[in-house]
């Protein structure tokens, strides 16, 4: 009697469970359903122009800066020049003090009047050895040490007059000059300071053509000779100047990691001045439509930018672009996208691929 009724009593539990889970199921699938519908706010990508013009801030430069120092190490005495004054070839910029070298032109100059004097004596001992070795009173052995002697004098008093022109030349060394027309952009030393050889000291622009420097990031470098390029100074931009890349870095720099270009200008004037700020425009061309969509609309996992689209079916799905330019409220992109697509602009972050959506709203950009 007792097992029948614990087998109905088990049989009612598993119905019990059974009806439970129907009920679970059915409710889950009711609220999976009412999530599908999800209404999103959409925006249709507006087509931009092909041709963008992207700008850099520039700063003009002389095609050639020379970094100026002296060839020997001394005491500055005396500086010729101040930043921002023109000077020509060959003007004096700076001055060491010249004692010391005129102490090393003085012993040259001995050392090169003794080494006169030892080879004037070992050219008459040689002389004197050729005479009695034709008469049979003198060895070879002891001519041929003679004649040592005197090549040996004349290596010395060769040696001594290249000593004494290079203390000639440290003479001239002391005083720092222009090697061409310019002006000095930049002064390193001051009067009393002891500077090494070849430690720059005037820093000058030499007078010529001027150009844009400027840095161009990773993703423009390697087109940045293939857009045309204007320049617009600061100080007057409505006069506008054109320019053509002339100098690309190859690398980039390890803190900014971009390129450091050249632009040489075309049509410079007189307004053009060293260390004037400008605006480079560089119009940057493609082949691939260039579409304008809300900064709200791109949507990155670390795998690279997208949107969502709404399908026919009005299901979403992950359509990947390139972004070409960030502005203020908008984006720019290339891909698959078209005038007529529908994009989801808010939100952008909890949705996934094939839920089922309900437009709210169409504009657009």
């Amino acid at each position: 009697m007792t097992k029948p009724i614990s087998h109905l009593y088990a049989l009612v539990v598993f119905l019990a469970a059974a009806l439970g889970l129907s009920a679970c199921g059915k409710h889950e699938e009711e609220n999976r359903d009412a999530l599908s519908d999800r209404p999103v706010l959409v925006a249709q990508p507006q087509v931009a122009a092909q041709s963008q013009e992207r700008d850099f801030t520039a700063t003009i430069r002389p095609r050639v800066e020379s970094d100026l120092g002296f060839r020997v190490t001394g005491k500055v005495v005396k500086r010729f020049v101040q930043t921002g004054q023109k000077v020509k070839a060959g003007d004096p910029l700076a001055a060491l003090d010249e004692n010391d070298f005129r102490l090393q032109r003085e012993q040259a100059e001995a050392e090169l009047s003794a080494a006169k004097m030892v080879m004037a004596q070992a050219q008459g001992d040689e002389k004197r050895a050729l005479a009695l070795r034709k008469n049979g009173w003198t060895t070879d052995a002891t001519l041929d040490r003679i004649r040592a002697a005197s090549q040996e004098a004349r290596g010395r008093q060769q040696r001594a007059e290249r000593a004494l022109e290079m203390a000639r030349n440290s003479i001239d060394y002391a005083t720092l000059k222009a090697d061409g027309d310019g002006v000095v952009t930049a002064t390193l030393v001051e009067p009393g300071q002891v500077v090494a050889s070849g430690q720059t000291a005037i820093r000058l622009a030499h007078s010529g053509a001027l150009e844009a420097a400027v840095s161009l990031p990773e993703d423009f470098a390697s087109s940045a000779d293939k857009g045309a390029a204007t320049l617009t100074l600061w100080s007057n931009r409505k006069k506008v100047y054109h320019a053509k890349l002339r100098e690309l870095s190859p690398t980039a720099d390890s803190a900014t990691r971009t390129f450091a270009a050249r632009y040489s200008i075309l049509d410079p004037d007189a307004a053009l001045a060293l260390g004037m700020s400008a605006t480079l425009s560089i119009a940057a061309t493609g082949k691939e439509t260039v579409m304008s969509v809300p900064l709200s609309a791109l949507y990155n996992q670390g795998s690279g930018a997208s949107v969502w689209k709404v399908g026919a079916d009005g299901r979403l799905e992950l359509a990947p672009v390139k972004l070409v330019r960030l502005d203020a409220d908008v984006a720019l992109v290339s891909g698959e996208l078209s005038p007529s697509d529908q994009i989801v602009v808010l939100g952008v972050h909890k949705l996934e691929a094939g839920r089922k959506v309900r437009v709210l709203t169409r504009q657009t950009l």
